[in-house]
């Protein structure tokens, strides 16, 4: 039986799902920002060009992209739970692995591996919880459960704070493998979703949930989330990997770049609670239109920043908002198609979003090489930002409080 509306936060298998779920989304969070800072420190150590800098990034994105697009297929034919497991053991295992890298292109052959699990695993773990609680609490759940990514980035943030400058990044890459042995017990803590257990006697074979994503009734709904994805993700990982880059090549040292991030990190959370908050208020719409309008505000304001405290500040509200939206996009997905190929639905979304992902670091890296501006480069994601919230104003459509089927 699914809880009872309401009792998301009282009921105990509803916490456990939650705190559960939520701990291999905080381990993703972790490694994808662990890298960030790895690669800034990589600069130095190995006089990485920054085309070198876009490219490891990218190679990592590549992977997500098709962690995504195969995880959410065989979630849909496997089950939730264990496609979870498997991508937190691929990419925990590989990052891991990453740190014995002695040279560039096997730590890019390793990156994409760690990206397959990443990507596979976040539309998975997503899709679980949105199937597991009532329509009352559904966006609300999905929202916290994204949260916890700014407790993982947070914790990267710590970790490439307080190890890399004294121990090197091989012993923080050391630290990131530490998932592998959660997965041993996620084994047992969580079960796949009712709404699962009920279609898993007759699958939808992948044909038919390929084209009905695609058919006349969900195809608006579909081309909407690929815009939405597309731009939230460039944007994001355009900006965000190369955010600890970034502070350098404004002037500031590796160890003080790293302090400034993980200020900017920290207002992840209040961004998180209160996308929860309005989500079940005023709806999803609402949330994603509001909240990456003040990302592509936020994004130019930073780029044009002058002094130190204008920097912070427009970083503050980049973190706050974009992954307030990350949140709601999350939320939203799920909820757009029905049981038998929400999966299909989620990780096709998902993985064309890694595209963008795949572009962006590569592209900032060439536009700095080409000596682009860092003020052009931010006008660039505040545009990308803006189209994304346009897509969710004429295409999507309100799903708070809907049935999932």
């Amino acid at each position: 039986m699914e809880a009872k509306a309401g009792t998301l936060l009282t009921s105990p298998k509803q916490r456990k799902l939650l705190l559960s779920a939520g701990l291999s989304w905080m381990f993703d969070a972790m490694d994808v920002g662990m890298i960030s800072f790895v690669v800034a420190a990589l600069a130095k150590e190995w006089s990485l060009r920054p085309g070198q800098i876009g490219l490891l990034t990218s190679i990592n994105s590549l992977g997500m992209a098709a962690g995504a697009a195969a995880a959410g297929i065989l979630a849909d034919k496997y089950g939730r739970k264990n496609i979870l497991l498997w991508t937190l053991i691929i990419f925990s295992a590989a990052t891991g692995l990453s740190s014995l890298a002695a040279g560039f292109a096997l730590l890019c052959v390793l990156r994409f591996i760690a990206g397959f699990g990443l990507g596979g695993e976040l539309p998975v773990a997503s899709t679980l919880v949105s199937e597991s609680v009532e329509p009352k609490d559904r966006g609300r759940a999905v929202v916290l459960l994204e949260s916890f990514w700014a407790v993982g980035w947070i914790a990267a943030a710590l970790i490439a704070y307080f190890v890399i400058p004294d121990y090197g990044w091989r012993l923080a890459l050391v630290i990131g493998a530490v998932p592998v042995l959660y997965a041993l017990y996620l084994r047992r803590a969580i079960e796949d979703s009712p709404r699962f257990a009920g279609i898993r006697k007759a699958p939808v074979p992948f044909t038919k949930r390929f084209a009905s994503v695609w058919s006349a009734e969900y195809i608006r709904s579909t081309v909407m989330l690929w815009i939405l994805w597309f731009t939230v993700v460039f944007s994001y990982y355009g900006i965000f990997l190369w955010l600890p880059s970034v502070m350098v090549l404004k002037g500031f040292s590796l160890v003080r770049s790293f302090e400034y991030t993980l200020i900017m990190t920290l207002a992840q959370l209040p961004g998180y609670f209160t996308a929860a908050y309005f989500i079940e208020k005023f709806g999803r719409k609402f949330v994603l239109i509001v909240y990456l309008f003040f990302t592509a505000v936020s994004a130019a304001w930073f780029g044009f920043a002058s002094s130190e405290g204008m920097l912070i500040a427009a970083g503050v509200c980049l973190s706050f908002f974009n992954l307030g939206a990350w949140g709601g996009m999350y939320a939203y997905t799920p909820e757009l198609y029905p049981t038998a190929i929400r999966s299909t639905g989620v990780g096709m979304a998902a993985s064309f979003g890694r595209v963008g992902g795949i572009i962006a670091p590569l592209l900032v890296g060439v536009l700095v090489e080409w000596s682009v501006s860092i003020q052009a480069i931010f006008l660039l994601f505040f545009v990308t930002v803006i189209i994304g919230a346009a897509a969710v104003l004429f295409l999507g459509k309100e799903t708070k409080g809907l049935d999932l089927q």
